[in-house]
């Protein structure tokens, strides 16, 4: 991995086509978010396979959650539909069969020439694409688990949702005072918000 990815430092905003071929960028897919991208091999592979299988729950959690799940693969998009709909997933794959990530990350993983993957790995990222947390998955159970994942989305949104406890009495008193930007999903500034705190 490209030696300034690392926990702090803002991922690269890559743009790549998703599964039905419309041109998507890392922050329009991320919004004001927190979000968990999954760099992998493609469907061939059955650790990706078994590890997307796992991620179907706890997506469903993930969107009551407000939070965005992103697999991007070197698979072309037919393939990336058959993996997508194989394990039953709904949120957004990306395809780089060009391997662009691969080649910027310095990521390939030169002991499989013959598919020419990326080595897998999950990012965690804060909004902004901020990098909070990498696995390095060559080897599965270095890859996150559902609860290792749920852990860091809730360290995240302690981190950057200022109304994450609204017991707080400055917060109701903020909500009576109409200052909404405090709460989600009130607007723009919310995010701002989270970046002044930084």
């Amino acid at each position: 991995m490209r030696s300034d990815i690392v926990p702090g430092a803002r991922f690269p905003d890559f743009e790549l086509s998703d599964h039905t071929a419309k041109h998507r960028n890392l922050s329009e897919l991320q919004g004001d978010d927190p979000m968990v991208l999954v760099l992998g091999r493609g469907g061939f592979c059955p650790k990706d396979r078994r590890q997307a299988e796992g991620l179907v729950q706890l997506h469903r959690e993930m969107e009551v959650g407000y939070c965005r799940l992103v697999t991007i693969t070197t698979d072309n998009i037919m393939q990336t539909n058959e993996y997508r709909s194989g394990v039953g997933a709904h949120w957004t794959f990306l395809s780089d069969p060009r391997r662009v990530i691969q080649k910027d990350l310095d990521i390939a993983e030169y002991t499989d020439p013959l598919h020419n993957p990326m080595i897998p790995h999950v990012i965690v990222l804060e909004p902004g694409l901020v990098i909070y947390k990498i696995y390095d998955g060559y080897w599965f159970f270095g890859r996150p688990t559902t609860e290792d994942l749920r852990q860091d989305m809730r360290a995240v949104g302690v981190k950057c949702r200022p109304d994450w406890d609204i017991t707080r009495p400055e917060l109701k008193a903020a909500w009576e005072n109409g200052r909404r930007e405090l709460f989600y999903p009130y607007g723009k500034s919310y995010l701002e918000t989270f970046h002044e705190q930084e």
